[in-house]
């Protein structure tokens, strides 16, 4: 039995304990621990039928709740439209234009925001190069620099997505890879980023590749005239190769300045990937030039999608660097129902795959309750070595 008196004098110290015990249980600074489960859980962040990046209230309100939600990774765009989502000295230089004239970007630095909120709710920051090679038709970039554009065999330039007609910059083309590597560098530099991410849009329509340049280039180094059937496979194959050479360049220019930025790819399927962008990304993953691999998957069959993750270079990734599968959660006009979700997330668990990444932020609607039914305590993201 314990006396009046030490009840007495133990009462003000466990009323402190209490105290102290509540305090640490709001504050996620004091009672989070390191998260047991490792799973990538990322959102891209685009400036395209999304609110999001337009202001500093929207980036930060936006990374409180998708840390909530217990997601660990954001994608934010940095290059869209021809321009750069970030004062940029080399879009001054080349574009004419230090930042997209959007007016909600202006007088701000949107990528300094997300990387520094981010970094504040323990999530990695990994802009993504969203247009890659591919501009506006209309677009500063294409207006200042013509000789920068590639063509079809029949000279025509415009490749159409939707509604909107693009031009393509020649991957081939040094000027070109100079640019390019130049944004990277300066972001890579400028950013206490986690990383960098790419796309198939680092690619070409195989129907472009026919300017002057590339088919002198060809006929140089093989020997051979350009084809006309652009699905030749050794003309496929050459210029495959050569964005295979390119993206060489960019991972080892990114890990001479900082070696610790994970170099990110979400393409297509590889087969898409390949015949349609010329983007052979499992070559890239073979030769060592990526460090995370998130697979494009938009797919509203479970059996179409499960098929994608059970493809041999899926499997092959898998086995050294983290790979993961991106899911639709909806597009300006359509949501993805939550079970179909649902669905996706589990097929990439269980087949053990690193994790998830949605697109794009303002397709999760309000539906925080259900992603957090899928996502209920932190996770670690993975790493090479995890």
């Amino acid at each position: 039995m314990i006396s009046l008196k030490l009840k007495r004098r133990l009462l003000p110290l466990l009323l402190i304990f209490s105290f102290g015990l509540a305090i640490a249980l709001q504050s996620p600074s004091l009672a989070q621990t390191t998260p047991t489960v490792t799973e990538l859980r990322g959102v891209w962040l685009t400036n395209i039928d999304s609110d999001v990046l337009f202001s500093r209230w929207n980036v930060t309100r936006s990374i409180r709740r998708l840390a909530a939600m217990n997601f660990n990774t954001l994608y934010p765009t940095v290059w869209n439209w021809g321009y750069t989502l970030y004062p940029s000295r080399v879009a001054q230089q080349v574009i004419g234009r230090s930042l997209d004239p959007t007016p909600g970007l202006q007088g701000r630095d949107m990528l300094r925001e997300v990387v520094d909120r981010g970094h504040q709710r323990n999530m990695a920051v990994i802009p993504w190069f969203e247009f890659g090679f591919m501009a506006p038709a209309d677009s500063d970039l294409a207006k200042r620099h013509p000789t920068w554009i590639t063509s079809r065999r029949d000279g025509t330039q415009i490749v159409m997505e939707g509604t909107h007609p693009r031009v393509w910059l020649n991957p081939f083309l040094p000027d070109v890879q100079q640019t390019m590597l130049a944004f990277i560098r300066e972001i890579v530099t400028n950013y206490d980023i986690d990383g960098i991410q790419f796309d198939d849009h680092f690619g070409l329509p195989a129907e472009l590749g026919y300017d002057a340049y590339t088919i002198g280039l060809y006929r140089q180094e093989t020997g051979r005239t350009a084809p006309a059937n652009f699905q030749d496979a050794a003309w496929t194959r050459w210029r495959a190769d050569k964005i295979t050479q390119f993206m060489s360049q960019v991972f080892f220019a990114i890990k001479a300045v900082k070696p610790d930025c994970i170099v990110s790819v979400s393409p297509n399927p590889q087969q898409f990937s390949y015949s349609a962008y010329l983007a052979d990304w499992q070559r890239w993953e073979r030769a060592g030039y990526i460090e995370e691999l998130i697979v494009q998957v938009y797919r509203d069959s479970l059996t179409n999608f499960a098929a994608e993750l059970d493809r041999p270079e899926v499997r092959a990734a898998q086995t050294h660097i983290p790979t993961a599968v991106g899911i639709l959660a909806g597009l300006r006009n359509r949501d993805v129902p939550i079970a179909q979700i649902r669905s996706q997330v589990q097929a990439a668990r269980d087949r053990r795959l690193a994790g998830v990444s949605f697109f794009f932020y303002e397709t999760l609607g309000q539906r925080d309750r259900d992603f957090r039914f899928m996502f209920p305590t932190a996770a670690r993201r993975p790493t090479l070595s995890s």
